[in-house]
């Protein structure tokens, strides 16, 4: 990417872009996205990345946002509350919530959805991916 395209101004509406990545469309419905593709390009930048996780936002309208994030095996997202209600849909992997009750188990194929402000940390017991999807009100 060339620092003609990292330095640009942002438009209403996109990421600001990276090094890694162009910038994208995160508002203005409707909104596709080819999960695999997007899996695809953040494992890629992973190793250089040398993150604990990994994440792109893909819609961020309104009140609604999603992300898809991916995480190492045995790597953790400390604990955190996200504003409003929330999904955690396991794409890839397996990865385990511990909440203020409970501690939950999400293998591939499984969703969780969890209410807003609720602490939680998030770790990875094989290398994971997964989407959330929040609800932010007041946006």
């Amino acid at each position: 990417m060339s620092n003609a395209t990292t330095l640009r101004q942002r438009q209403t509406g996109e990421t600001s872009g990276s090094a890694c990545r162009a910038p994208h469309q995160v508002s203005d419905l409707p909104l596709g996205f080819d999960l695999r593709a997007e899996l695809g390009q953040l494992r890629a930048e992973e190793p250089r990345l040398q993150r604990r996780h990994n994440a792109k936002t893909l819609v961020k309208e309104g009140d609604l946002r999603v992300v898809l994030m991916t995480l190492g095996r045995g790597r953790r997202i400390e604990e955190h509350r996200a504003p409003g209600r929330t999904a955690i849909h396991t794409l890839k992997g397996r990865i385990r919530l511990r909440l203020p009750a409970q501690t939950v188990e999400l293998p591939a194929g499984r969703l969780l959805a969890i209410g807003p402000r609720v602490p939680h940390d998030v770790e990875a017991l094989e290398d994971s991916a997964f989407l959330l999807t929040i609800g932010c009100p007041g946006s």
